[in-house]
């Protein structure tokens, strides 16, 4: 398997197939990061249209083709966050994540229905970093960049959003 440098690499060689690579690579941690800025998934879908490309477009201005995930995710924060600007004060129409769940035959059982709503519940700074760690399968340290934040505020976040959840749903079960 190419790694992101030669596939970004080959791109800027001319290669247009090798994008579609990194396209299928990090199509979903891109389709994980927008909606927990968004909270709508069909908003969400777009913007991580949009911020591959844009990152098509600006690929000349990566310094380092081997940077190339956290930048990708910084850029798809950032559309996220143009787009809830943009619509801001719109309500949202479905909780975030939703395919990231999704059994195979596209419905959810009681339990990950629950874990979505209280997902969905939590703070936004809070949301964002459970969706990326969990949903999209970055580590704590992976997370700090494509956020802005500190490893240890990231860790911190963490275990608030674990208590918060598991208050949330404690209490969904009384």
């Amino acid at each position: 398997m190419q790694s992101d440098a030669e596939l970004v690499n080959a791109v800027l060689g001319g290669e247009k197939p090798a994008f579609a690579k990194l396209v299928s690579r990090y199509q979903r941690p891109v389709r994980g990061i927008a909606p927990g800025v968004l909270r709508d998934y069909h908003s969400a879908s777009d913007v991580s249209q949009d911020a591959f490309v844009r990152a098509y477009e600006e690929l000349r201005g990566l310094c380092k083709a081997e940077a190339f995930d956290p930048w990708l995710m910084k850029i798809t924060r950032r559309c996220s966050l143009d787009t809830a600007r943009r619509r801001s004060g719109e309500a949202s129409r479905e909780p975030p994540a939703v395919s990231a769940v999704e059994s195979p035959n596209g419905e959810l059982d009681q339990s990950k229905r629950q874990l979505l709503a209280a997902v969905a519940r939590l703070p936004s700074s809070e949301r964002q970093v459970v969706m990326l760690r969990y949903f999209s399968g970055y580590s704590a340290r992976d997370v700090g960049p494509i956020v802005v934040r500190s490893v240890g505020t990231i860790t911190k976040q963490l275990s608030r959003a674990h208590k918060r959840l598991q208050n949330l749903l404690e209490g969904s079960e009384k």
